[in-house]
């Protein structure tokens, strides 16, 4: 595949959009802090933008990256699933990002839309799209939970609708979830993989979770950015915070491809929060609002009918 490929072109410009119009939105709802840009070059092809948002009046830390790499042999992280594909080279282009706020009342959250394809002789033999966009609160809050599900449901209305929605709400559920603390990372939202029925179709459902992402999250910031809180709340959105480091480094797909096939490291772990805290056998006092975290951090049909 050459860069001239319309379709891989019509997605990276696309992708490249996105990344601008995330920016300037966050940048707009922080109002105290400007990203950052790093141009980078990846030795064995392509390359990538890093933005980070740092010490901002909302955002501790706020990362926006994109990236178009290609490579000669995949990772063994992508052909456990495709073994087919051992030896193929590839060549995949995306837009990551993970916000962590200051406000403990505010929810972390991550999203991440991707196209890939691996070639043989220059000819494509496999593409696919994947992504989604999942919430962690550290307080949570009913209303925020259902707006975020919500917002997620609608934009899978195009594409199956409930069914899509169901899907994908389990597939997050499922892949957001550290085994050794039996808990999901958050509240979930939407995940998919290995998408490749039909190309425009699919690629328009790419947009619709891309462009959804901040009809889903920027409310939530209006709503809590303000919210007062102590010392208490801080600390335990710094231990909680060390939940997702665990998670990014044992479990993530993304994190494992991307140090597996030479990626800029900097680039990779810019989804780790900026300050954290381990303490050996914490337990909430019970009936505490910290305890309360514990009800949401496992699979939950969050459009009852109270939605």
């Amino acid at each position: 595949m050459t860069d001239t490929d319309p379709d891989f072109l019509r997605v990276r410009d696309y992708l490249t959009g996105l990344q601008d119009r995330i920016c300037a939105a966050i940048e707009g709802a922080d109002g105290g802090a400007t990203f950052q840009e790093d141009r980078w070059e990846r030795a064995e092809g392509g390359g990538g933008r890093t933005r980070i948002l740092r010490d901002g009046a909302v955002f501790e830390q706020a990362g926006v990256g994109f990236s178009d790499v290609s490579g000669t042999t995949l990772p063994p992280s992508a052909t456990a699933a495709r073994p087919e594909l051992a030896g193929a080279s590839w060549r995949a282009v995306g837009v990551s990002l993970v916000f962590h706020p200051r406000n403990p009342y505010l929810s972390t959250t991550h999203a991440n839309v991707r196209h890939f394809r691996a070639m043989r002789d220059d000819q494509t033999v496999a593409w696919w799209f994947g992504g989604g966009f999942d919430l962690t609160p550290f307080y949570p809050f009913d209303d925020d939970v259902r707006h975020w599900h919500r917002t997620a449901r609608e934009l899978c209305e195009p594409f199956g609708g409930a069914e899509r929605y169901a899907a994908h709400k389990q597939w997050c559920d499922e892949y957001f979830f550290l085994k050794h603390r039996n808990e999901t990372r958050g509240v979930g939202g939407l995940f998919f993989d290995d998408l490749h029925g039909d190309f425009e179709r699919d690629f328009a459902y790419q947009r619709a979770v891309g462009d959804g992402f901040l009809d889903a999250y920027l409310p939530l910031v209006e709503h809590r950015k303000d919210t007062p809180y102590g010392e208490r709340e801080r600390q335990f959105q710094l231990y909680r915070r060390g939940r997702y480091v665990e998670f990014n480094l044992v479990f993530d797909r993304g994190t494992l491809f991307g140090l597996q096939s030479g990626g800029r490291t900097e680039s990779i772990l810019m989804s780790l929060p900026p300050l954290v805290r381990w303490e050996y056998g914490y337990t909430p006092e019970a009936g505490s609002d910290e305890a309360r975290l514990q009800d949401y951090l496992k699979p939950r049909d969050w459009l009852g009918e109270a939605s």
